[in-house]
């Protein structure tokens, strides 16, 4: 499960249809409606916050709302509805991690959208994060 910190704006296709999908799933695991996946990394900052199922949604709505953009039919009934929520902290150690490890998976599968971020060295965050100095996060696992 990766639930990117960067904005949604810089996956391919492919990239954008796993972290729907995902996010989806993390969204079942805050409502307590699987087994799987309770304990998962990923999820510790959504999970640590006073509503984690709001912030899933606000997180989700931000990927509908990247998906619509490109024309994508992502089913938006799935995003709960909208609150507002306070940001969620993410390091800039995370977002560079994350943006080198996008540009590994880019490099294979989708050579266009890499040209676009190779240079790239701090990019944008997801709409619910707000940025502060620091390492990557570490709850990050295979830290490079």
């Amino acid at each position: 499960m990766r639930l990117w910190s960067i904005h949604p704006r810089y996956l391919d296709p492919v990239g954008l249809v796993a972290l729907w999908r995902e996010a989806l799933l993390a969204k079942k695991v805050l409502q307590g409606r699987t087994r799987g996946y309770r304990h998962h990394p990923q999820l510790a900052r959504f999970s640590s916050q006073r509503s984690p199922v709001a912030c899933i949604d606000a997180y989700l709505c931000a990927v509908w709302t990247e998906a619509d953009r490109r024309g994508y039919s992502f089913d938006k009934r799935k995003v709960g509805r909208s609150r507002s929520v306070r940001r969620i902290s993410v390091t800039t150690g995370q977002l560079a991690f994350e943006i080198r490890h996008l540009r590994r998976k880019l490099r294979v599968r989708d050579r266009t959208r890499w040209s676009l971020v190779s240079e790239l060295k701090l990019p944008l965050p997801h709409p619910l994060f707000r940025v502060r100095k620091g390492p990557c996060e570490p709850w990050e696992r295979g830290q490079i």
